[in-house]
């Protein structure tokens, strides 16, 4: 595929998703949407547990659904969460990204208004370790 992601597109299905979510701890909805390399999107919801650490965040959910339909590479990424600070992905998620997204792969950040910022992975993870890095 060529040309630039339809980041409205994304955004759409992210609000969607993020209506969703399971977080009755943190009442704190995120959404998420992934372009994979196969040109579908891909949603996902954070979904929380009682036992914290088990709990899940939108783009690890996009990402497992993106892989179980098939896709293998993200194209573009929206990520949307409420407040007037911006939600990026946390530390963990930018990993997890890493391993299916390029340096320049666009990461758009939104609010429920439409997107706010936009990064590239590169710019969000900086001189990170990923598959190149394992010989093989």
């Amino acid at each position: 595929m060529s040309g630039e992601p339809d980041l409205d597109a994304l955004f759409t299905t992210a609000k969607a998703v993020q209506r969703r979510a399971y977080a009755p701890y943190s009442r704190f909805k995120v959404g998420a949407a992934i372009l994979g390399d196969d040109g579908k999107v891909y949603p996902g919801c954070n979904v929380e547990n009682a036992a914290y650490p088990v709990g899940a965040c939108a783009e690890a959910g996009a990402i497992s659904a993106m892989i179980a339909g098939g896709g293998r590479a993200i194209r573009a990424i929206v990520v949307i969460g409420d407040g007037a600070e911006l939600v990026t992905p946390c530390g963990a998620c930018r990993q997890r990204i890493r391993e299916f997204a390029a340096p320049e792969t666009p990461i758009a950040i939104a609010g429920p208004e439409g997107i706010r910022a936009r990064f590239s992975l590169a710019e969000l993870l900086p001189a990170s370790f990923g598959p190149a890095n394992l010989p093989t």
